[in-house]
This record gives structure tokens, C-alpha cells and sequence, in this order.
């Protein structure tokens, strides 16, 4: 009975507007912030680091880039992993070219360097559409993969091919390298992930999100009514390309540490990531985050349940995972398109009318 808009009264049109209407989502919302960052960053261990918060913070930045790309302006995309491929790479050139730079910023500016690359390649999005854009962005994640294996510049001539992060610290702490610590990787993971679900949610909510929905409607009727296509679609592709380069950077720095491009950004990323925002829910930053958290934790859950206390084979619990992943997705785009955030929704619409039929 506390979950109720009665006496949550709105004085203007600031208050109407805002994100948490409901006093109690506020609460929920704050007291979440407060855990992440003033909780977990004391317990965190090296194991819940590595296998479920930071990939989780790093998927979901990716998530929601690709969520503002096909959720919001209807552009699909399968070279998400590509995308990071160019994350990763810039940050590893900058990492390595200037050594006394904050890494705070080389992760910033690999994120520009992927936005200035997503609008290259989201140039067709003007002249094709839904299938064959999703043909041309495959394209783009093979080509990418392809330069970053046959030029030996990206991987500064090493003789096995692969990137290393070198050790950078934040604030005194190593966030890169093998002296890493799991709450200095958590944290500034979290600290990206904050501000730049923020800033996509402001985004979203602005004009040039209503531009990019309105394309996604339908982009004959938005230009008549003046939204410039060029601009919307561009601006689209440049902004997800930043966030997943961010999240390509993160991932290689402070998650992987190592990585080689086939193996850490094949086709299977992109895969992931679109994955996540269909089960998580098109149109959704909340659906970005619950799609990673679902797609990181149900392996592990897995390899806990299966392996860890049945003694099931690995091969089998990851064929099984496999299987679990593609029976939701088809469950999803039968019975809820809109995905884990529409029914977290409508668990919120029921629970303000209970014990009240809806």
C-alpha cells in the first residue's frame, strides 16, 4: 500500500516531467546509487569483479549505445562489436603514445575517435534501411577486424598480434595492468556507466531524442514535419559509436587487459550486445542494463548451478546457455516485444492498484 501516487503532489512542469515521478522510485533510485558507490566498492572481491560487476557495467554502456542507435532512432546495427574493436585500438595507441595523460581521458577520446568511425560507416543509413543497413554494418564489423589483424600499426608491430594494456593509475590507484585492484576497476567502470546512462537518458528525453523516434516512426513523415534526416541519423550513429567505444576501451583496459581483436571482438560481441537490448527491451535504458545483467549473470549462474554442483561438463552447460539465450529471445519477440523493461512496468502499474483489479 506505500507504492502510490496519492500525496505526491507536482508544482510545475519540472516535477511532472522528471524520470522518478513516484517518491518511492526516487527513494529506490538513491538508496541504489548509495550501495554502488559507497557499499560495494569496501566488500567487492577480485571474483565478483571479474566475473559479474565489471563486465556487467561495461555491457551495459554498450548496451545502451546500441539501445540509442536501433531502440530510439530505428537504425539496425550488427557491427557493434567492430565499433569496440575501434574503442579498444584507440585507447591502446593513446595509452601507448602518451604515457603521463590521464587514462580517464584516453578513454574519453577513444570514444570520440569511435564516433568520428560510426558516422563514416552510418553514412548509408541515408539512402538504405532495415535489412540492408544491417548488411552494411556487418560489413563494417568485418572490415574492422580485418584492419586491425592485417595493420601492424594498431598493434604497434607485436609479433603475437595482440594488444596489451600497460598500467595506468586514477586517482593513485592502478585501474590498469596486473597491479589492479577489483574496487579501482568497479569503480571507475561505475563512474562511466553513471554518467553516461545520464547523459543518455537527458538525451533521449530531449529534442534530438524525439527527432531520432521520430525518424524510427516513421522518416517520411519526419521530414515533413521538418526533422532533418542527415542530421538525426548521424548524430545517432556518432553518439551510440561513442558510448560503445567507451565500452570497447573499458573492456579491454580494465576488464581483459589483453586482448586479441578476432577473439575479443568478433561477430559474437555484436551478437551479444544486440541480444542483450531485445531480452532488456528496445526504447529502454533501464531494458540496457537489465539486458546485461541478465546475459552476464546467466552464465555464471550456470556454470555455478551445472558445473559447480551438478558436475555437468563445461561444453554442455555453455551449449546449454546457448540454447536458454535463444528460446527467450524467440519468447520475447512473440509475447513481449518491449522485453524485461515492459514487464518490469507493468509489475509496477499492477503493483500501484493493488489490491485493486487493473
Amino acid at each position: 500500500m506505500i507504492y502510490r501516487e496519492a500525496g505526491d503532489f507536482k508544482t510545475g512542469y519540472r516535477e511532472d516531467g522528471q524520470t522518478f515521478p513516484i517518491k518511492l522510485d526516487r527513494w529506490a533510485y538513491y538508496g541504489v546509487l548509495a550501495v554502488a558507490f559507497g557499499i560495494i566498492p569496501f566488500v567487492i572481491n577480485d571474483y565478483w569483479a571479474s566475473a559479474v560487476l565489471v563486465p556487467f557495467l561495461i555491457y551495459a554502456i554498450a548496451a545502451m549505445g546500441l539501445n540509442i542507435l536501433t531502440g530510439y532512432a530505428g537504425q539496425v546495427s550488427l557491427g557493434t562489436g567492430g565499433f569496440m574493436a575501434v574503442g579498444a585500438y584507440a585507447v591502446y595507441k593513446l595509452m601507448t603514445a602518451f604515457p603521463d595523460v590521464n587514462i580517464v581521458i584516453h578513454i574519453l577520446l577513444a570514444g570520440f575517435v569511435t564516433a568520428f568511425v560510426g558516422m563514416l560507416f552510418g553514412l548509408p543509413s541515408l539512402r538504405i534501411k532495415g535489412f540492408y543497413l544491417a548488411v552494411a554494418t556487418l560489413a563494417a564489423q568485418f572490415f574492422l577486424v580485418w584492419l586491425f589483424n592485417k595493420v601492424p600499426w594498431f598493434y604497434n608491430y607485436s609479433a603475437s598480434g595482440q594488444i596489451t594494456a600497460p598500467e595506468r593509475t586514477f586517482l593513485g590507484e592502478a585501474v590498469t595492468g596486473p597491479a589492479s585492484s577489483a574496487p579501482a576497476k568497479y569503480l571507475i567502470c561505475l563512474g562511466f556507466a553513471f554518467v553516461l546512462a545520464w547523459l543518455a537518458r537527458n538525451l533521449t528525453r530531449g529534442m534530438l531524442g524525439r527527432k531520432w523516434m521520430a525518424i524510427r516512426d516513421m522518416d517520411i513523415a519526419a521530414e515533413i514535419i521538418g526533422v532533418n534526416p542527415l542530421g538525426a541519423k548521424l548524430s545517432a550513429f556518432a553518439i551510440s559509436s561513442f558510448f560503445i567505444g567507451v565500452a570497447g576501451a573499458l573492456l579491454f583496459a580494465v576488464y581483459l587487459g589483453a586482448a586479441e581483436v578476432g577473439e575479443a571482438f568478433g561477430i559474437n560481441k555484436s551478437f551479444l550486445v544486440l541480444f542483450m537490448i531485445i531480452i532488456g527491451g528496445l526504447g529502454s535504458i533501464f531494458g540496457s542494463f537489465a539486458g546485461a545483467a541478465f546475459l552476464v549473470l546467466l552464465p555464471v549462474l550456470l556454470k555455478n548451478l551445472l558445473v559447480g554442483s551438478l558436475g555437468w561438463p563445461t561444453d554442455l552447460a555453455a551449449h546449454l546457455e546457448l540454447m536458454i539465450v535463444g528460446a527467450l529471445i524467440v519468447f520475447f519477440l512473440i509475447v513481449e516485444p518491449h522485453g524485461l523493461a515492459r514487464l518490469w512496468a507493468l509489475a509496477k502499474d499492477k503493483l500501484r492498484l493493488w489490491p485493486f483489479p487493473h
